[in-house]
């Protein structure tokens, strides 16, 4: 009888270890869930921050360009006055 008790408390042990195994398999995978969350929420918040950074080269680009063609029509006005004054050269 004393052997079928130590077989039995060796099945119990091996019943613990096997629970405890899945107990932190659990935590682990509790942890790694709550980790690929947070890193999907921070790809979110990183790609709307990229879209709006976007946007606002885009409109620094226009109005680079805006000033631009304005700077241009500024420097031909002046020409055509300087060009026009009389006994100026």
């Amino acid at each position: 009888m004393s052997a079928a008790i130590g077989r039995l408390e060796t099945a119990l042990e091996a019943l613990d270890r096997a629970v405890g195994m899945q107990t932190d398999r659990r935590t682990q995978l509790a942890d790694q869930e709550a980790e690929y969350s947070t890193l999907q929420e921070d790809r979110s918040r990183l790609a709307r921050a990229l879209d709006a950074a976007n946007g606002r080269i885009e409109t620094l680009q226009d109005n680079q360009i805006e000033a631009a063609r304005r700077v241009a029509r500024a420097s031909a006005a002046v020409r055509s006055i300087l060009a026009s004054a009389p006994g100026e050269a």
